[in-house]
């Protein structure tokens, strides 16, 4: 636990809040009415002094070291006291006519205690009590004394804590109020500057002025600050360990921290792992029971050498161990600047799976309590069975006790509520679980797009810059981020890079460009210049390599170092199958593809003394027709993985082919024969040791991620005929004097420049190797880079190839602008004023929030039961009600059946789905949509075709 520091004076007793007509005042002005109260109205007072406890809870046993330090800053030493008198005063805005009126019931004892307000106008005209809070703190801070730079950082704090910061145009009473929103005469301001005066003097403050704070933060670690009162206040608003005091004598700062200890303890909240002590040379060896590799070891070197937080680039090659180096170099990080905790961030949901069992072993090794603090967060971790069984059971939805922080003014829906989530179990404490609560967990796995949510203009996007600062933040496979992600990924590195969270990211294969603005958006933030104006590092000469950047007083330190790989060169032999391409090829449903038979032959000739095949499609329709070609010839040594399986039989299948191509050990006997045919699932994090991979053509970042799924581990005694690794690129028709006949799904997916250069390159190395992992950062740089590799017959369409590249590049660019947390030309404010101006409204779901991170095209998911004579069942065949009602321990089931529709249907599946009627009041399924199939498995939708089958997944025919 952190110790408790520079603690203010207890207080509180009753008769110390003024004379008995302030008294009368107070005991009447209201912060939560009794139906947002647990049955009891909870007077304002009680509310401020509640959040400030809470407050003091937060930094006790939650902040970071380098939170804490922080705010020791900002405030001469007092950290622990001005933050609580910050969230303390977040609801000052609620002592206004605009506020007080919300509640008729409380609004008449408001009146008769001598607060008046023009009915008229204050029922009329409408003002938000957070704008109201920061209309009077400007005024009453300023008249206190406090500098203009120091009120303008504080005033967004209140205007924002219910998740928008606005300009200060809209913190003015709105026209047409006529001075009688805030309150007009002299009893208003009297009752208003009470409360103020008494909040600052229970914690200890002498006066206002002596709360002024001496350092502006930067507009990063006030953006931390405005989430940490967010939690405070959600948490102050538990009815159920905060209920409603409505007498004055019993309101006390005291008492509020009774209520705040206990509530603490009862949530089960908790910080990371405090104060971590310096790894040394055997930690690596005691946390994974191994010996580090020389990249390893160089990792946790450059971590140890670097004098501020800042960003780590490793490079390595797939199988490497990148994520347990990252892992010993966030304890070098933790333990240097304070760090508590970490987030690993995946590029899929299929990626962070896996991560999250490595993060609990590595976590169960510094700590065994630590292991059950990890949160999982991605759309479908209910389906993550190791998740599943840290939940206790079902219990009341997180989110239900802390519906009154918003007094619904304007008699709107609440918009912070999620319609997406559902009632959640344990694993850590069940509030971190709630909606837009996950980041704030110690430590999280998840996917990458929590970070990018980070980076949008978006409502309460200051919670989840609560969750990363004062975390060390770890993202893996980033080469994987396209352009138009990369936006939201080089915004997010900007305000780590401010807020000083040490970041590491991790690559095979990233492209010199990519990595040069990564490590320039970081630095970018960090320094205050812009990106152009960065002094970057030199670029690494070797591989495995580091890179290393941190910012110093009016310069910035790197370094940059190389290692030796762990195991030598795989000389990889190179092939070439060419593929007749026709435009009408992927239509083609009733004849075996020239494509897949000459796949076919060549397993059978290839697989005839055993061994194990990986095949990797760029469609799933491509996919579904290689493995009934594929399974019609070997049968039960076949199997299929894309991502238009249902939740349960893709968990499934994963599972099984981690288990049957994992590395080696004591129980893991290896197939005598099997073929794995894949989507892009297999591209990434995907620890599975083929013998043989045939691919289709990709960029040659993605094909030598595909590469890294063979040969992998030490298998001994691999069958003759695949004892070396060998890639057969498919997928693309040779042509005399011409460029390859591209299949035109794969330059829908990847574009046809780059397509065409990584053809080049590997048509100029068929016959011959490649050194794996030596060549990859060559190769990859020819392909991403200026030099002419294309042969001169190609060189027209490469060029013209090149110029639509381009122009959708700049295109996806401009079009991530409009959502980015900083608006152009803003990046050097320094305050959170007017930052959600032009915000993505009605943003709320976890399909929303994607959609504006990811920009391809949109798809959406469904739930499949079938309607048979007897009415709805689950595929399985078990029973559900008439009307579609699930009993609980069918909802598994039900839910295992998710499966995500192919593009071309998503029209028609908004048009034409929606729950079952007996969905419409269940957490999970109100908004989810059915698909409803035959007793066959069949069902027509948008006039296709649609049937599932359990071996191939959805079909789609037509």
């Amino acid at each position: 636990m952190h110790a408790a520091e520079n603690a203010p004076r207890e207080g509180g007793e009753a008769g110390r809040f003024g004379d008995d007509e302030v008294r009368g005042w107070l005991g009447v002005l209201w912060g939560k009415s009794a139906k947002r109260a647990g049955g009891v109205m909870n007077l304002l007072l009680s509310h401020m002094f509640d959040t400030a406890a809470v407050a003091e809870q937060i930094w006790d046993h939650y902040l970071s070291l380098s939170a804490r330090r922080m705010l020791n800053e900002v405030s001469d030493g007092q950290g622990r006291r001005f933050f609580a008198w910050l969230c303390g005063v977040h609801d000052y805005g609620k002592a206004t006519p605009a506020f007080q009126r919300v509640d008729a019931f409380s609004a008449e004892a408001v009146l008769r205690a001598g607060l008046s307000w023009n009915r008229h106008v204050v029922d009329r005209v409408r003002w938000r009590h957070d704008r109201a809070g920061a209309y009077l703190l400007r005024r009453d801070l300023g008249e206190a004394g406090w500098g203009e730079e120091q009120i303008e950082w504080v005033w967004p704090l209140v205007a924002g804590h219910h998740g928008l910061f606005p300009p200060l145009r809209e913190v003015r009473e709105p026209r047409g109020g006529r001075g009688e929103l805030p309150g007009r005469g002299s009893e208003w301001q009297r009752a208003q500057k009470a409360l103020l005066s008494i909040l600052t003097a229970e914690l200890g403050y002498a006066d206002l002025a002596e709360a002024q704070p001496v350092r502006t933060p930067t507009r990063a670690e006030q953006l931390q600050l405005s989430g940490l009162i967010v939690m405070a206040d959600w948490i102050a608003s538990d009815h159920r360990h905060f209920p409603g005091i409505d007498d004055l004598d019993r309101v006390s700062l005291a008492g509020a921290r009774r209520r705040a200890g206990d509530a603490w303890k009862s949530l089960g909240l908790r910080g990371g792992w405090g104060e971590l002590a310096m790894p040394d040379a055997d930690t690596f060896q005691r946390r994974f029971n191994e010996t580090p590799r020389p990249s390893q070891v160089l990792v946790q070197e450059v971590a140890a050498l670097m004098d501020a937080p800042g960003l780590m680039v490793v490079e390595a090659p797939m199988g490497e161990g990148k994520t347990k180096a990252a892992l010993i170099a966030a304890e070098v990080l933790a333990s240097r600047f304070g760090l508590d905790g970490v987030f690993v961030g995946m590029p899929t949901q299929a990626t962070s799976d896996p991560m999250f069992g490595k993060v609990r072993e590595w976590l169960t090794r510094i700590d065994p309590d630590l292991a059950s603090q990890v949160a999982l967060l991605h759309g479908k971790r209910r389906f993550n069975k190791e998740w599943q069984s840290l939940l206790n059971n079902a219990g009341n939805d997180p989110d239900t006790y802390f519906d009154s922080i918003e007094e619904d003014e304007f008699g709107m829906p609440d918009m912070w509520a999620d319609p997406d989530e559902a009632p959640e179990r344990r694993a850590p404490a069940e509030w971190f679980l709630g909606y837009m609560r996950g980041l704030l967990s110690p430590f999280v796995v998840g996917t990458i797009d929590q970070l990018l949510y980070a980076a949008t203009r978006t409502k309460h996007v200051m919670l989840r810059m609560a969750g990363l600062a004062g975390k060390i933040v770890i993202l893996d496979e980033v080469h994987a981020a396209d352009v138009y992600m990369s936006q939201f990924l080089q915004e997010g590195l900007r305000w780590l890079g401010q807020a000083k969270v040490p970041v590491v990211l991790l690559s095979a294969t990233l492209p010199p460009a990519q990595r040069r603005a990564l490590v320039a958006a970081y630095l970018a933030g960090a320094t205050g210049q812009e990106e152009d104006d960065v002094e970057l590092p030199p670029e690494p000469t070797g591989y495995p390599n580091v890179t290393a950047v941190w910012p110093e007083t009016h310069r910035v330190r790197s370094e940059v170092r190389s290692a030796e790989t762990w195991r030598k060169d795989l000389y990889t032999r190179i092939e070439v199958l060419s593929e007749p391409i026709t435009s009408q090829q992927e239509q083609a449903d009733d004849t075996i593809s020239p494509g897949d038979k000459a796949v076919r032959a060549l397993l059978r000739e290839r697989l005839a003394e055993g061994g194990c095949a990986l095949v990797i499609r760029n469609t799933v329709r491509r996919a579904q027709k290689t493995y009934e070609t594929l399974r019609n010839e070997f049968g039960d040594q076949t199997r299929l993985l894309h991502g238009r399986l249902n939740a349960g039989h893709r968990a499934d299948r994963t599972d099984e082919c981690l288990d049957l191509l994992g590395p080696p050990d004591n129980e893991r006997v290896r197939p005598d024969r099997l073929i794995v045919v894949a989507t892009q699932l297999a591209e990434q994090s995907f620890d599975v040791d083929a013998d043989l991979l045939i691919t289709d053509l990709a960029p040659i970042d993605l094909l030598l991620q595909r590469l890294g799924r063979t040969h992998r581990h030490a298998w001994p005694d691999r069958p003759l005929l695949v004892n070396v690794p060998r890639i057969v690129v498919t997928g693309f028709e040779l042509r005399t004097d011409a460029p390859p006949a591209l299949l035109p799904a794969s330059v829908s997916i990847y574009g046809e420049y780059l397509l065409l250069r990584t053809a080049a390159t590997v048509l100029q190395a068929e016959g011959g190797t490649w050194a794996v992992p030596g060549e990859v950062p060559n190769l990859v740089s020819r392909v991403y880079g200026p030099e002419v590799v294309v042969p001169d017959a190609w060189s027209g369409a490469e060029s013209k190839a090149r110029g639509r590249w381009e122009r959708e590049r700049n295109e996806r660019q401009r079009n991530a602008e409009p959502f980015l947390l900083t608006r152009v030309g803003e990046r050097d404010k320094p305050t959170l004023a007017g930052l959600h101006v032009g915000h993505s409204r009605g943003v709320s779901g976890g399909e929303q929030f994607q959609s504006l991170v990811r920009d391809g095209e949109r798809t959406i998911e469904v739930v499949m039961v079938r309607d048979g004579e007897r009415g709805f069942c689950t595929l399985a065949g078990r029973r559900l009600s008439i009307n579609g009602e699930v009993a609980p321990d069918l909802l598994d089931e039900v839910l295992f059946a998710t499966v995500r529709l192919p593009v071309k249907l998503t029209e028609a599946a908004e048009r034409e789905l929606s729950a079952l009627s007996g969905w419409h009041d269940h957490p999970w399924l109100r908004y989810t949509r059915a698909l409803v199939l035959d007793e066959e498995f069949c069902a027509v939708l948008g006039g296709h075709q649609v049937r599932y089958d359990d071996k191939l997944g959805l079909v789609v025919d037509g």
